[in-house]
């Protein structure tokens, strides 16, 4: 019964084969995904802020060279 148990533990390490080794680092690739997606929006939130503030300001002035007249 032992050397039966022993050729199935060898046999399941040799089955495995290391399997738990990957060549590609996917939690890597996917940190690296969410920061760039991250990223554009953040470039984009800021140029709509950019926008909104420009047409706040022109309007502000505007208003403010209407009531000089």
């Amino acid at each position: 019964m032992k050397k039966l148990l022993l050729v199935m533990t060898v046999a399941g390490f040799v089955a495995c084969n290391n399997s738990s080794e990957s060549a590609t680092p996917s939690a890597d690739s996917t940190v690296k995904s969410v920061d760039s997606a991250a990223s554009a929006a953040k470039d984009t939130l800021n140029k709509v802020a950019d926008s909104a503030s420009s047409k706040i300001d022109s309007t502000a002035k505007a208003a403010k060279d209407s009531i000089k007249k």
